[in-house]
């Protein structure tokens, strides 16, 4: 792919917002330091930019793709109102041990498994090598992994200072 670009995938709750359990209502909402930031930098170097996150919460019927849905317009609003863009969200409501029979599977998309990532890279034209995944659990690191990207672990702090870290490292060859 001559048009392939790098992408930035970063996880949703704990990363781009305060990971509050189930964060399914505005008033739940709570930007990570640097989110924005983070976002606006790596598009002004011509990165995709794409969010892939668990929703499981609509398994357990905690809330709602609705729910959900209000959320991720809530976010991408906000983003762009400050200049940022986010390329895609992608979102697996599915858990294998859901209570909703309608979302009650064992999906592909689900991390650890690499769905969500793989579909970005199939919807556009996305450098694999150079792509990595910012996320703040063990299993947002395996998703990356198997899709054959970087994998960094936040844990905190400002996200725009971290993914310029993450990027340095992975550019010296840590994954």
């Amino acid at each position: 792919m001559a048009d392939s670009r790098p992408a930035l995938f970063l996880d949703r709750d704990g990363v781009i917002n305060v990971d509050r359990g189930y964060v399914a209502r505005l008033e739940d909402w709570e930007w990570i330091p640097g989110a924005i930031d983070c976002v606006k930098t790596y598009k002004a170097r011509g990165w995709f930019v794409f969010v892939v996150t668990n929703q499981s919460g609509i398994a357990f019927d905690h809330y709602s793709e609705t729910d959900m849905e209000r959320v991720h317009h809530h976010m991408l609003t906000g983003m762009a109102e400050a200049g940022a863009e986010i390329d895609r969200v992608y979102a697996c409501p599915f858990h294998k041990d859901g209570t909703n029979p309608r979302y009650c599977k064992d999906s592909f998309d689900h991390k650890p498994k690499p769905g969500m990532i793989l579909q970005a890279m199939a919807d556009f034209p996305v450098k694999r090598e150079a792509s990595f995944l910012i996320g703040d659990k063990q299993t947002d690191i395996e998703a990356a992994h198997a899709a054959g990207i970087g994998g960094f672990l936040f844990k905190g702090g400002n996200l725009a200072s971290f993914a310029e870290w993450a990027l340095a490292s992975f550019e010296d060859g840590a994954r």
